[in-house]
C-alpha cells in the first residue's frame, strides 16, 4: 500500500531462525546481517523484474520499491512463552519490526551513496526525510506534539515492556537510517511490507504466517486440486520445554492435543472391536496408515481407504456408502458418543485446554486466532489482532497483510468497533474474516457445521395450471423483434495477430453507435475453421440485432481457452487464451469500456465507446423500422427486449430485461434512435467487484465461478475457495 502503479518483489525472513531458544533472545547480529543482505538482493531484483504494464514498470524504477518482511512471529512468541495478546508481545514485535525497517533504510542509504538515490528522490526529499523522522520518533516514544504533519499519532514502542536489548537496537537502527539518509538520500522509497506468506510459509517450515498468530494448534489446509492435509503446530513441544514442563509431561500434553494416531488402546473402537465386526488385519493396517493425517476418525473409515470389496463383505451396498453423510462406524453399530470418545483418543482433541499438567497461567501462550477443535473455548479477541498490527505498523513502509479473525457469532457492532479501533490506532489496512462466512475456506479447525436450530421456511414454487390444446391456441405469443441495421453503417476494422495467426475483426454499428454485427476473418486457417468462425460471427450478430446485450456475450465468451492462444500484438491486450477470447476482449473494451481483462488500460478518448463525432450529413441512412409480420401483430401483444441497450452506446449500461408491449408502429417508434431511453439494472455487487479486477484466471474447481488473483495464486469470490495461497 504505497503509490498507485508500483510493484515490489517480496522476501520474508523466518524470525524463529534468529531465536536462541536457550536464552530466549534474538541473535541481533545474524538478524541485521540478513536484513542488509536481502535489502541488497531486492534492490538488484528491481533491475531484473518484469512488469505487467509500462506505468507500473516506470514507477517501480522511479521509486525502486522493495518488499522485505518477516514470517512466523506468532510461533516465535509462543516458543518464547509470550501470549500473543499481551503488552510484552506487542512491544517485542514492535522492536523486531523497527530493527527490520531501520536497518533496511540504513542499507538503502549506503547504496544511495554508491549508486545515487532513487530517481524521484530530490522532488520528494523533504517529505521522505519527514517520514523517516516520524518512524524514528515512534521508536523513541516521542511526545504527540513532536510528530510532523500527522493527525493520528502512531503507537510507539513501549519502553516499559520491550526487552531492553531490542529497544536499544531499534533506536540505534533508526538513528543510523536518518543520519545516512540526510547525507546520502535513499536508494529505495519503500523497503518493507508484511506479506501474507501463506504458501512460502509452508516452504520455509513456518508454523504461522506474517504477523499472524497460529490459526489453530491443529488445522487442515484445503488443497486447490481437492483434498486437504493436516497441519500440526511444530512449536508446541519447544514452547512447553521453555515453560519448564518435563519431557513426560510434554509428551502427555502433546498426545492429548494431536492424539495417538493408532487404534491400539483406543476406547470402544480398537483393533479387537473392529475384528469382531469383520475387519481383516490388512484392512486395519490400511486404516492405521491414514490415521496420522485424518481430520476425524470417520475419515479413515471410507470406501477410498478400505475398498468396495471390504464394504460389501460387511453387508453394505454402493447406494449406502455413496449416500451423503454416510458413516461406516455408525452403520457398524457404534454410537456417536463412542465415536467421539475414540476420535479424541486417536485424532486428538486439537486443543490444549483440559490437557493433563497444563497450568492455567500458561493457557494464554497457546491462544490462537480461532477456537481449537470442537472442545476449545479460548481464542484471541479481535482487539488483540488489531493492537498487534498497530504495534508493528509504525515501522513498516507499506502495509500489513493480515486477517483479523472473528468468531462465527460476531455481531455487527463488533465489526463497526473493529474498523473504528483500526482507524484510531493508525492502521493502513484492515481485513476482517468471520469464521465460516464462506462456503469454503482454506483453513479449518473442524468439519462439524454449526447446528441450525430454526428450520428454513419451505421454498414456495409457483403453481402451473395445465391448459388444454384449445386454450394453448389462444395464448398470446411473445416473440423477439429484430432491429435491422442501416444499409450503410459505421464501424471499425482491426487487424491483429494471435500467436502469429492473423485475424481481422470488423464491426457494424447502428446510427446511435451501438454494436449490431461483427465479422471475423482468418483466411489462412483452412475452409472448415474459417466457416466455423463466419457462422459464429453471424450467430453473435443475430443475437445483437434481436436485443441480446453485448455484455452477455462478453461475460460468456471472454477467457475461453483453445488454440491458437498466446501473445497478440494489440496495444492494450497482450495475451489471450483463444481467438474468441481476443474478439470479446476487444469488443468489451471498445464498446463497453471494460478494462478488467486488458493488460494495458487505454485512454478513455481512444475507445470506440467515446467516439462521438457526428457523421457527415447524408452519410448514414436512418435504419429501417423493425419488421413485424401480420400474424404476429394481429390480435396479439408483442413483447420484445430493449434492443440496443448494453451494446456500447450508453456507457456500459445494460438492458433491464423488462418487456414492453407494443403495436408495430409503437414498437418501431420505441426502437428508433431519437426516442431511445437507456434502461439500467440494479448492480450485482459481486459483478461490480469482479469488473474492477483482472479476470484472466482459471475457473473455481468448487463452484465454477471465475477466480481472481490473490498474490501469486487465485481465489474465488463466490465460494471462498483458494487455488493455492491462503
Amino acid at each position: 500500500m504505497f503509490l498507485n502503479d508500483t510493484a515490489c518483489n517480496l522476501a520474508s525472513l523466518n524470525l524463529i531462525k534468529f531465536l536462541d531458544e536457550e536464552t530466549g533472545q534474538f541473535d541481533l547480529d545474524a538478524y541485521r546481517h540478513a536484513i542488509r543482505l536481502w535489502t541488497i538482493v531486492l534492490e538488484i531484483s528491481v533491475l531484473m523484474a518484469q512488469f505487467p504494464s509500462k506505468p507500473i514498470a516506470q514507477n517501480s524504477y522511479d521509486f525502486r520499491t522493495l518488499g522485505l518482511g518477516y514470517a512466523n512471529l506468532g510461533a516465535c512468541l509462543m516458543v518464547m512463552g509470550i501470549p500473543y495478546d499481551s503488552e510484552l508481545a506487542r512491544a517485542t514485535a514492535g522492536g523486531m519490526t523497527a530493527i527490520l525497517t531501520g536497518e533496511a533504510y540504513a542499507t538503502s542509504a549506503e547504496m544511495a551513496a554508491e549508486l545515487e538515490p532513487f530517481p524521484k528522490y530530490e522532488m520528494n526529499r523533504e517529505d521522505m526525510l519527514r517520514v523517516i523522522r516520524n518512524h524514528r520518533r515512534a521508536a523513541f516514544a516521542a511526545d504527540r506534539g513532536e510528530y510532523e504533519k500527522l493527525s493520528i499519532v502512531p503507537v510507539p514502542i513501549s519502553e516499559e515492556h520491550c526487552p531492553p536489548y531490542l529497544l536499544k537496537a531499534s533506536r540505534r537502527a533508526w538513528d543510523k537510517a536518518l543520519e545516512l539518509g540526510e547525507k546520502n538520500g535513499y536508494r529505495n522509497a519503500q523497503v518493507s511490507v508484511i506479506a501474507p506468506t501463506g504458501t512460502i510459509g509452508l516452504l520455509m517450515d513456518c508454523d504461522t504466517t506474517g504477523v499472524e498468530p497460529d490459526f489453530a494448534l491443529v488445522k487442515f489446509k484445503k488443497l486447490a486440486g481437492g483434498g486437504y492435509f493436516k497441519i500440526v503446530n511444530q512449536s508446541l513441544p519447544r514452547a512447553l520445554k521453555n515453560l519448564e514442563y518435563s519431557q513426560e509431561e510434554t509428551s502427555q500434553i502433546i498426545t492429548f492435543v494431536i492424539g495417538t494416531s493408532s487404534l491400539s488402546g483406543a476406547p470402544h473402537i480398537n483393533r479387537e472391536a473392529l475384528k469382531k465386526r469383520g475387519f481383516t488385519d490388512a484392512e486395519l493396517t490400511k486404516i492405521e496408515a491414514v490415521l496420522p493425517g485424518a481430520f476425524e476418525l470417520s475419515h479413515a473409515f471410507t470406501v477410498w481407504t478400505l475398498g468396495e470389496d471390504c464394504l460389501r463383505r460387511l453387508g453394505l451396498n454402493e447406494k449406502q456408502w455413496n449416500a451423503p453423510g454416510f458413516s461406516l462406524l455408525l452403520a457398524l453399530g457404534f454410537k456417536q458418543s463412542e465415536i467421539d470418545e475414540a476420535g479424541s483418543h486417536i485424532c486428538g482433541t486439537m486443543t490444549i485446554e483440559g490437557a493433563p499438567h497444563i497450568k492455567a497461567e500458561h493457557l494464554p501462550v497457546f491462544d490462537c486466532a480461532n477456537r481449537c477443535g470442537t472442545l476449545g473455548a479460548r481464542f484471541i479477541h479481535y482487539e488483540g489482532h488489531i493492537r498487534m498490527m498497530a504495534a508493528v505498523q509504525p515501522f513498516i513502509t507499506g502495509a500489513i497483510s493480515k486477517t483479523i479473525n472473528l468468531p462465527h457469532e460476531v455481531s455487527v457492532e463488533d465489526i463497526k468497533d473493529s474498523y473504528m479501533l483500526s482507524w484510531r490506532l493508525g492502521l493502513k489496512a484492515n481485513a476482517l474474516y468471520r469464521d465460516g462466512c464462506k462456503l469454503s475456506q482454506p483453513l479449518s479447525t473442524s468439519t462439524k457445521a454449526a447446528s441450525v436450530k430454526e428450520e428454513a421456511a419451505p421454498e414456495e414454487h409457483p403453481v402451473i395450471e395445465p391448459v388444454s390444446p384449445q386454450q394453448a391456441r389462444t395464448l398470446q405469443i411473445h416473440a423477439p423483434i429484430r432491429r435491422p441495421l442501416p444499409r450503410r453503417r459505421h464501424g471499425f476494422t482491426l487487424e491483429g495477430r494471435v500467436a502469429g495467426h492473423k485475424i481481422y475483426l470488423r464491426t457494424g454499428e447502428y446510427s446511435d453507435g451501438t454494436l449490431g454485427e461483427i465479422f471475423v476473418d482468418m483466411h489462412k486457417e483452412g475452409a472448415s475453421f474459417r466457416s466455423l468462425m463466419n457462422c459464429f460471427a453471424i450467430a453473435i450478430s443475430k443475437g445483437l440485432q434481436y436485443g441480446v446485450p453485448l455484455e452477455e456475450f462478453v461475460d460468456g465468451f471472454v477467457f475461453t481457452r483453445f488454440d491458437p492462444s498466446g501473445v497478440c500484438d494489440h496495444p492494450n491486450i497482450k495475451f489471450v487464451q483463444s481467438v474468441i477470447d481476443y474478439v470479446f476482449r476487444v469488443l468489451g473494451m471498445e464498446y463497453l469500456g471494460r478494462t478488467d481483462f486488458v493488460q494495458v488500460k487505454p485512454a478513455d478518448e481512444d475507445l470506440e465507446l467515446n467516439q462521438t463525432a457526428p457523421p457527415s450529413p447524408g452519410a448514414i441512412r436512418a435504419e429501417p423500422s423493425p419488421t413485424v409480420s401480420t400474424s404476429q401483430a394481429s390480435g396479439r401483444e408483442m413483447k420484445a427486449p430493449a434492443a440496443g441497450d448494453g451494446n456500447g452506446a450508453q456507457h456500459h449500461h445494460s438492458s433491464t430485461g423488462e418487456d414492453y408491449l407494443a403495436s408495430p408502429d409503437a414498437t418501431a417508434a420505441a426502437m428508433s434512435p431519437s426516442s431511445h431511453t437507456a434502461l439500467t439494472t440494479a448492480a450485482n455487487p459481486l459483478d461490480d467487484q469482479m469488473s474492477t479486477l483482472m479476470g484472466d484466471a482459471p475457473f473455481c474447481d468448487i463452484c465454477g465461478h471465475v477466480t481472481v488473483r490473490s498474490g501469486s495464486c487465485y481465489k474465488c469470490l463466490n465460494c471462498g475457495n483458494s487455488q493455492g495461497c491462503s
